[in-house]
Formats: C-alpha cells, structure tokens, sequence
C-alpha cells in the first residue's frame, strides 16, 4: 500500500493543507477502483468505512489478491475540514467561492469530445484508450490556481481513467441509498443489495454536475454524439449516503466497508472466498424525478409523524411544523403533508426549519412533474 501526499496552497496565509490518497494493487490491471469520502466535509460515515475498507484491502494486496488497481482518498476534502467556526463545523461548501463542494464539477464531454471525434472506431477497448488519453493531456493543460481548483485538479486527475467510482456520502438523517446513473443499474443493484440500500435512485442528468455524474455522463454523451462508434458505458459511478450525520459508528461502519468489500469481491476485482454471505435483494432502482422532497413553506418547529421506513400515501401527515411568531405563536400547528405515495428514506436533524428547508425524501414510483430539471437537495 502506497501512501501519497499532496499539497494544496492556501488562498490566505495559513490555510495551506494537505490531501492524502492510498494506492494498491497494480497500476497494470486491466480495471481500477476509484473511492472518496467526505467531499461534503460534514459527512463523515464514510470516512470510517474507508478507514476499515484500507484494512481489508491492505490484507488482500499482501494475499496476492486484488484484481484491479484502487485508489482511495479516506477524506477528500481537507478544505471542508478546517471550516470551523463558532464551536461548529460546517465543510458543505466553499467559503472562498461559496460554492458546493459536490456541484459544478467539469463538463468532461466538453473538454474531449469534439477532440477524440477523429479518432473513434469500431474498437471499443481502443475507443475508451482514445477517450482516457485525450482526458488524461486536458487535465494536464489545466492550471489550478485556487484551493479549490486545486483540490479538484488532484482528484480529477486520480480519477478520470477509473472503471468505477464510488463517492461516499452522508444523508441528514437517512436509511442507506444510492445515487447513480441507470445504465449502471445492474451494477448498482449488486451494490444496493450488499450495501442493504432502501433505495438507489437513478438520474443521467440532477442538474447539479455532481461529482459521480462528471464520470457517467462523459460516456452517456459520447454515445451519444456519435453513435455509429463502439462506445461502451466505460466508467460506473455513484454516490453512496450512508445513513445520516450523526451515523459514524465503528461497529456499523466495518460491517459497511466489509459490505463495500463483498462487492469488490461480487465484482471480480477481489480474489478470494466472499467475505460473507450474499446478502438478500434490495428493492429495485426507481427515477429520482419520482422522489419527493417535501419542503416547508413557512419557518417553525417540526414534530414529526413519521419514522425513516414509513410508507406514506399522498395526503398523509409528515409533520406539524409549530408556529413560533404571530398570531398563532406557540399554539397554530401546521400540517405537512406528503405529495406522493412511497417510502421514508431521510428526515431532517434540525427541527427549526425556515421556507424552502427539505424535511423528508419520498421514493416513490410516480414520475412528478414538480420535480422541474434540478433534482437535488441541494
């Protein structure tokens, strides 16, 4: 296992840091495994699960038996890390910029697309070879100049030629899910099931270019632009939520990295007998255009009625949210009512909540047209 540091300069004195990655198994296999926890810097059940995930997978390399190269970034967003303030860390966005650590991530179809348009055939490895290349000379054309910039400089460039990438999160207050695109759904169905997801949500495109979706997209788009090319789905990403905020457990969190690893192992990039028994079947993948994310129109105390897991119809009641100002003060109670049929899968952790604030997920099957293009939180 090999331990490597890289240094990412301040944009004020003294907010110079560091960002660390592990690398195992071997640079010439023929796949790679990309893994990153904590890029929302308050979401920190990942960053245990890689901790013991490092465990399992340095075993492994000693034994001889890791059968793809991976690349792992236990916590990935040292910005977000130092963003402490008042006795409180907030790491969710940028305090530089503003901007949200998991969103506006490059357009790579942009950057190589029109590039790579001469060179693709009908060979799908050389294909992805082409594409991988013409990624590989973009990204060393970029000249990073802020901490952030940096920072996304490092990840994209120990990324962009991974076969799967994996992006551990968090949810507020949540039952384990997934987030992916559905061309990867058989592999992320294996996923889900190992994981023990109540749900993986599917979406090409949230709106939002998050992190997982920079990798899924390239290929989608590619296909896209030129189809008369053998152009494969090259690269399965997704972003995992495990659980909530306040979920990071030792206990729960090696029984999630020996989750993870079992998959590896269902995968074929691990050798070896499964590290345990194939867990049963989650439900399938359904669209996240048909999740609804119930938000308050109006600030006040939440006092829920439903629990994570509840099957909910529409019209039922969430939550009452209690007046704290005006005429109905301490007393008025407002209904919160849910705008489609499904189940629980997340609530909110701060019960003062002000207009706009999202206080539950609903995965249901209905497609909703309420949903508009952005489908994330955000």
């Amino acid at each position: 296992m090999e331990k490597i540091t890289y240094q990412i300069y301040g944009d004020s004195p003294g907010k110079t840091t560091q960002l660390v990655c592990f690398k195992l198994g071997s640079e010439q296999a023929e796949r790679k495994v990309y893994l990153q926890a904590a890029l929302h810097a308050d979401e920190q059940p990942g960053i245990l699960v890689l901790h013991h995930l490092l465990k399992l997978l340095k075993h492994a390399e000693e034994q001889n038996l890791l059968k793809a190269q991976f690349v792992v970034f236990p916590m990935v967003n040292p910005l977000g890390m130092g963003d402490i303030g008042f006795r409180q860390h907030q790491g969710r966005y940028d305090r530089a910029s503003g901007v949200n650590f998991n969103r506006n991530w490059p357009d790579l179809f942009k950057a190589v697309g029109t590039q790579v348009a001469d060179q693709l055939g009908q060979n799908a490895q050389q294909n992805i070879q082409w594409v991988r290349a013409a990624l590989k000379a973009w990204l060393a054309q970029q000249q990073p100049v802020t901490a952030l910039q940096q920072q996304r400089h490092i990840i994209l460039q120990a990324a962009f030629d991974a076969d799967y990438v994996l992006d551990l999160h968090c949810d507020n207050e949540a039952l384990p899910h997934i987030f992916t695109a559905p061309q990867s759904a058989a592999v992320m169905q294996d996923l889900s099931d190992w994981m023990g997801a109540t749900a993986t949500l599917f979406a090409e495109d949230s709106g939002g270019y998050s992190f997982d979706e920079v990798w899924s997209n390239l290929w989608i788009d590619l296909a896209r632009a030129y189809p008369d090319k053998a152009l494969p789905f090259a690269c399965h990403s997704a972003t995992l939520e495990y659980r909530g905020q306040f979920d990071t457990f030792d206990e729960l969190n090696q029984e999630d990295a020996e989750r993870l690893y079992g998959f590896l192992q269902s995968q074929g990039l691990i050798a070896g007998e499964l590290i345990r028994p194939r867990p049963p079947a989650t439900p399938a993948g359904t669209d996240l255009a048909a999740t609804e994310m119930t938000r308050v129109q109006q600030s006040g105390l939440l006092a829920y009625k439903v629990k994570l897991g509840d099957l909910v119809k529409k019209g039922d009641v969430l939550a009452d949210l209690i007046a704290l100002d005006g005429e109905g003060a301490f007393v008025k109670r407002t209904p919160v009512l849910a705008g489609t049929d499904g189940v629980i899968i997340s609530r909110n952790i701060n019960k003062y909540v002000w207009p706009g604030c999202s206080i539950a997920k609903i995965v249901g099957k209905e497609i909703l047209a309420s949903r508009g293009e952005y489908l994330l939180e955000d």
